[in-house]
């Protein structure tokens, strides 16, 4: 599979030259996020008509016990904006305090009464990260605001995970890029299509790691690998990931929405804590 996201970085921070670096921040973020949206087939929608969450960028169903979360920008591989940013929080609040048994996130739709799965629309990626957005038409006075704005919505993001009082379950439908990543180290389970890869190309981008990760990972997969994947940007594939750690198990494509959401349905029906 092309690994789109990070050969438009790659071909783009290589025609950026001997440029101030500001200027060379904004062409990159510009012909990225050009890149990424023109990928999109354009008869996807951001919103489907029938959604009754009142949410912008994602969609909240809570249906069997399960309350499901799903990110729903597939035009922009679901990158998460700041809007995304503060919807993710509210709606781990409400699930928090709502009757469902169990909550997941993921980045595919899906109708499951009883054990039939119905695929409402999807984009092809979990999660590519952060919308290179967020730090776009920044004046140069405005650097040191953005990023200290940034610290502590992110600090507020990783702070729902680790406080969520129930059991939390990634089902990764697809590839995941930077904080989408990371912050797995939190769920209490992650299910993975086996088309799915695991990216956290900080080092590429000058950035560091987020969501505990430089804590988290090397508990559960060991300092040398976790090194090798944060430090210095391996690409794991699901496989790698499951037995690293990262990754409970690992399903064929073709039958992953309907053996996770049956399994998920089995745990929703046991007691509540």
């Amino acid at each position: 599979m092309l690994d789109f996201v990070n050969k438009a970085k790659w071909d783009a921070w290589k025609s950026l030259g001997s440029l101030p670096q500001e200027s060379a921040r904004q062409q990159y973020v510009d012909l990225v996020s050009s890149l990424v949206s023109s990928e999109a087939s354009s008869h996807v929608k951001e919103n489907p008509p029938d959604s009754k969450s009142g949410y912008e960028t994602i969609e909240v169903f809570t249906e069997d016990n399960i309350t499901k979360i799903v990110l729903n920008r597939p035009k922009m591989k679901n990158a998460i904006n700041v809007k995304m940013y503060e919807e993710i929080m509210e709606a781990l609040e409400e699930a928090a305090k709502d009757d469902s048994v169990i909550t997941v996130l993921t980045g595919i739709f899906m109708f499951c009464p009883a054990l039939f799965i119905f695929l409402w629309g999807s984009g092809d990626y979990y999660c590519s990260g952060n919308d290179l957005n967020n730090f776009a038409n920044v004046s140069a006075g405005g650097i040191k605001e953005m990023a200290d704005n940034g610290a502590k919505l992110l600090k507020k993001f990783v702070e729902h995970f680790i406080d969520f009082p129930k059991p939390l379950i990634a089902v990764v439908n697809g590839p995941a890029v930077g904080i989408s990543v990371t912050v797995l180290g939190l769920f209490d389970v992650v299910y993975s299509t086996d088309r799915a890869t695991f990216h956290t190309p900080f080092s590429n981008l000058g950035q560091s790691p987020e969501g505990c990760s430089s804590y988290v990972f090397p508990k559960i997969m060991g300092l040398a690998k976790a090194t090798e994947m944060l430090l210095f940007n391996k690409k794991l594939t699901a496989a790698e990931a499951c037995s690293a750690g990262l990754v409970t198990e690992v399903f064929p494509d073709r039958t992953f929405q309907k053996e996770v959401w049956a399994r998920l349905k089995a745990y929703a029906s046991l007691p509540r804590n």
